[in-house]
């Protein structure tokens, strides 16, 4: 399990970013993606989709930040980065 706090960036790569909700990631199988007390390794990517909304996130430093895209009901879609909690 990760926790991260998270900004998303509308109106273009040079907008302001500003902050949005935490993002608390677990994700396991038979290797564990995000591991039980730990972070996803770098290059690792994760997607999701749902009624909630849908995102693609890559990880980097060692799971310590992440970047990528994600898009929220009616709303058209956004930059979206996250810091490791501690």
């Amino acid at each position: 399990m990760s926790l991260y706090h998270t900004e998303i960036q509308w109106g273009g790569p040079g907008a302001a970013w500003n902050k949005d909700s935490d993002l608390q990631i677990v994700i396991s199988n038979r290797n564990g993606v995000v591991p039980p007390s730990g972070r996803p390794a770098t290059g690792t990517q994760v997607s999701w989709s749902g009624p909630h909304g849908s995102g693609s996130v890559t990880f980097f430093d060692d799971g310590a930040s992440f970047q990528g895209a994600a898009q929220f009901p009616g709303e058209g879609p956004v930059g979206y980065r996250g810091t490791a909690a501690s």
